[in-house]
């Protein structure tokens, strides 16, 4: 039984993705400890979810006009720090995704160069075939006419 290659690149791409969340995790509560995070980071982000979100709703509702009253500060900090948790999470999936396209297109345009010099030794053998056919044709045309040239003996 032959197996093929051990792909190890899909198996990083998962170790990656698998590590991801927990990266996340630490960088949310890094974030909710940090005034910085918290004030630039988190906050504007879960204000803004926040007021789409609701306005949507209200909409949807048929309440137009209606204020939103922004988050209190506990909860923007929560929901700034799962949005960013969210977005490293969808950050490092697409990176997969970029790197593994990008390795599949190597792949591909790899075989695709063999597929062509194949392609183009073949082309040349059959070039060099049929010329060594013609120049054998020839020979055995002026051998022929040369054989047809030469007297016969009479029994």
């Amino acid at each position: 039984m032959v197996v093929g290659p051990f792909p190890i690149a899909k198996l990083l791409y998962l170790g990656v993705r698998q590590m991801s969340k927990p990266v996340a995790n630490r960088i949310k509560a890094g974030a909710r400890r940090s005034e910085f995070f918290k004030s630039y980071i988190c906050l504007p982000p879960a204000q803004i979810y926040h007021w789409v979100e609701m306005r949507t709703k209200m909409r949807i509702m048929g309440f137009r006009g209606s204020t939103i009253k922004p988050l209190n500060e506990d909860k923007a900090v929560e929901l700034g720090a799962e949005l960013l948790g969210e977005a490293i999470i969808f950050l490092i999936g697409t990176g997969c995704m970029v790197l593994e396209y990008s390795r599949q297109a190597a792949n591909s345009r790899r075989k695709e160069e063999e597929l062509t010099e194949t392609i183009t030794s073949l082309q040349t053998q059959l070039a060099e075939l049929s010329l060594t056919t013609e120049t054998m044709d020839a020979r055995l045309r002026e051998f022929n006419r040369q054989l047809a040239s030469f007297p016969t003996p009479n029994k």
